[in-house]
């Protein structure tokens, strides 16, 4: 059998090559090529010398049957899952440091223990004493976790082979771990991506669910290759400002669920708790009527959330240059939505400051916020307020119009579930979604600016 061929892997971008380079040929970083180990801790237990098995192929209309979940005990965890944990399944967490996420995966493997499954928790950045220091405070000393503080992927795999398959594996993190069949220290490329591959391999033929910590960069990416987040099976981020109590679970990634599906929590003296109906968390606070103040139904996933958008416009009378502020939403599509209410509506916003928020701390990326954030400036401009109980929702185009998007009628309901009696967006698109009671419609951003400004 012939030999095998020694492969380069970039430690910058990952990219590999068959021979050593000087310079990386995709990244073009100078001295970042190093070898990668041809076997792993796994795959040494198979005979590589020997030829390769002969597959069995399978027909595509095969009957399956669908992966039975299991509850974590957290609703909100297993919403954002898509309907609870799958059994081998492999779920990669990203978040920004102190955000929650050894919390709230401590919990998750309290609720597993207690349930009678069992759960490993396998610290690689604290020492276990740490992490009873918060069971105790979280009030879950008295939970069956199997835990231990490692970062030898070789011993913690041993370890596992030995006993009875846990339900539950938490690895804390991914970028701690190490392992001796590969060069390089814990964090760098080829580490990351062969002791993920050796954990979700024992995962898969285990039918043990495992959950990756993964670092995240300055732009908040999950840190070391992309292959990893290609590797596991979802793609979670836990998001949130430390000023702020919430904190959202969002899936970027699921194979086996819907994306965008999130998860609100709270961050409180006892934990993590969940929250039912965000929507009331982030409109706390709305008693009397502010200019500057709209109320957008944002999708998130199959869920809408109601948020509120807040702006403050300030004319300047020296020829400063005016500040554009924005906290929340695409400072790129503020600038754009401004220069249509100016060309379009005639507004003039050019000599004035800008203020944008959206309250809570919660991000929007859903274009269908641009008739609430206009909504939210010309309310501010004109000093008059909007109504109550009102929602604002449909995506501006260049041209001033008003266009339909995904979801309205989802939308509307939400909105009356929680007390809001008009809602205001782009005419119906014909695909079954009706205005319905208490909808007005606005086709063009002009007829917006009129609603307000003839305001009493």
């Amino acid at each position: 059998m012939a030999k095998p061929k020694k492969r380069y892997v970039c430690q910058a971008c990952g990219s590999v090559s068959h021979r050593w380079q000087g310079q990386c040929p995709d990244c073009a970083e100078w001295n970042t090529l190093a070898e990668d180990a041809p076997e792993t801790v796994f795959s040494a237990r198979h005979d590589l010398s020997s030829g390769g098995r002969k597959l069995m192929f399978e027909p595509l209309d095969k009957p399956g049957t669908m992966p039975v979940r299991k509850a974590s005990g957290l609703a909100e965890f297993d919403r954002a899952l898509g309907g609870g944990l799958v059994p081998g399944s492999a779920i990669l967490m990203g978040g920004d440091p102190g955000i929650g996420k050894s919390t709230l995966l401590l919990q998750v493997a309290a609720h597993v223990a207690r349930s009678g499954g069992d759960a490993v928790y396998v610290s690689g950045e604290e020492a276990a004493g740490q992490v009873r220091l918060r069971a105790e405070r979280l009030g879950l000393a008295d939970a069956p976790i199997q835990l231990a503080a490692a970062t030898s992927v070789r011993d913690i795999l041993t370890t596992l082979g030995a006993m009875e398959p846990p339900a539950l594996l938490v690895i804390d993190s991914i970028q701690t771990m190490h392992s001796d069949q590969i060069e390089g220290a814990p964090g760098t490329v080829s580490q990351v991506r062969g002791c993920a591959f050796e954990l979700i391999r024992f995962a898969k033929e285990r039918s043990t669910v495992l959950v990756l910590v993964g670092h995240v960069t300055k732009d908040g990416s999950i840190a070391g290759p992309r292959v990893l987040e290609h590797m596991v099976d979802v793609v979670m981020s836990f998001e949130g400002e430390r000023s702020h109590q919430y904190r959202i679970l969002r899936s970027l990634k699921n194979r086996f669920g819907p994306v965008e599906e999130i998860g609100v929590f709270a961050m409180e003296s006892e934990g993590l708790t969940e929250v039912a109906n965000p929507s009331m968390l982030f409109l706390s606070g709305r008693e009397e009527p502010v200019p500057g103040s709209a109320v957008f139904p944002a999708m998130e996933g199959t869920r809408p959330v109601l948020v509120e958008v807040q702006a403050l416009v300030v004319k300047l009378t020296s020829g400063a240059t005016p500040r554009r502020a924005v906290v929340g939403w695409d400072s790129g599509r503020l600038a754009m939505l401004l220069a249509v209410l100016e060309a379009r509506c005639g507004l003039s916003l050019s000599n004035a400051e800008v203020y944008l928020n959206v309250a809570g701390g919660y991000r929007l990326s859903d274009p269908a916020a641009d008739l609430a954030v206009a909504a939210a400036l010309v309310s501010a401009l004109s000093e008059k307020p909007l109504p109550l109980d009102a929602v604002w929702f449909g995506e501006v185009s260049l041209s001033g119009e008003v266009r339909p998007v995904a979801h309205s009628g989802l939308r509307r309901r939400e909105a009356a579930k929680l007390g809001f009696a008009q809602a205001f967006g782009p005419p119906a698109n014909g695909k079954g979604e009706a205005p319905g009671r208490g909808y007005d419609a606005l086709a063009v951003l002009p007829n917006l600016v009129d609603r307000i400004v003839a305001r009493p």
